[in-house]
């Protein structure tokens, strides 16, 4: 039975299962904003993902004029960067920690939204860098399911999701990280499983994500491969689980549905083939 739970979890595995992530409002609660990034060692260039979450539809908004800043202890590591336009709503930048590890201060102004000048708003975040940082994601029971941030962006570049799909903001890898965080994550098993398996994912997941990007003939390949098992795994964002066995029920459904897709029916095909060429 945990053999065919973990064949469900490999494919939510191609979203980042440790990446860190906080969502907090802007002072007049305009906007949300939403930072997620991988663990950061200090003197490392990070990739910051950050999104402007609308909070009444809980989507990434569109159009957003703001700009940062990045200290640690009143010094400045970082910016501020000039009033800058994002049009997607979601941005990525690189930044370097190089004070050291603690904490760190991420400081926003938002001053436009959909190319209309707002009063200025702000909001401020803590960022640990260096050991303490390197944590596994707090389990659900324990925050509650506050601040996951349905409709953020997938942090690091060079995964396989948003290297098969172009794009980390592809509807593929939000339904993926929404069943993730929404649905696995919510069971002890699904926890135990991730925390696993994540130091073997991330063994091999960015060479065959780079490997996509310089074969695009394979890039295809994957999508033709993944979209089976896509279209099966969505069958979990329209059922209530509300426990582990309800869980392990419906994966294991899953993960039978498709051995059928991917090992039963050319199977089939195969051995129809071959009785065919017998006779």
């Amino acid at each position: 039975m945990k053999f065919l739970f973990a064949l469900l979890l490999v494919p939510l595995l191609m979203v980042p299962a440790f990446a860190e992530t906080q969502t907090l409002p802007t002072d007049k609660n305009t906007l949300d904003v939403k930072l997620t990034y991988d663990p950061i060692e200090p003197g490392v260039q990070t990739k910051i993902n950050i999104d402007f979450i609308n909070p009444q539809t809980q989507k990434v908004q569109e159009h957003i004029d703001y700009t940062v800043a990045v200290s640690k202890d009143g010094e400045t590591v970082f910016g501020p960067i000039p009033l800058t336009h994002t049009s997607l709503g979601s941005v990525k930048i690189p930044i370097e920690f190089n004070l050291g590890e603690g904490m760190y201060s991420m400081d926003f102004e938002v001053e436009g939204i959909l190319f209309q000048p707002i009063p200025r708003e702000t909001v401020s975040f803590d960022i640990q860098v260096g050991e303490a940082n390197a944590q596994p994601i707090t389990p659900p029971e324990e925050n509650n399911g506050e601040g996951n941030g349905d409709n953020g962006s997938e942090n690091g570049g060079c995964l396989i999701a948003t290297a098969t799909f172009g794009s980390e903001l592809a509807p593929q890898v939000q339904q993926l990280r929404e069943l993730r965080d929404n649905t696995v994550l919510k069971t002890n098993s699904g926890i135990a499983f991730m925390t696993t398996f994540n130091q073997f994912y991330y063994s091999f997941s960015p060479a065959v994500a780079d490997f996509e990007r310089e074969q695009p003939l394979f890039k295809e390949v994957m999508k033709v491969t993944l979209t089976p098992m896509l279209s099966s795994l969505s069958i979990l964002n329209h059922v209530d689980i509300d426990s582990e066995q309800e869980m392990l029920g419906y994966g294991i459904s899953i993960v039978l549905l498709n051995l059928g897709m991917y090992v039963g029916i050319p199977v089939v095909g195969i051995v129809k083939l071959y009785q065919f060429r017998k006779n």
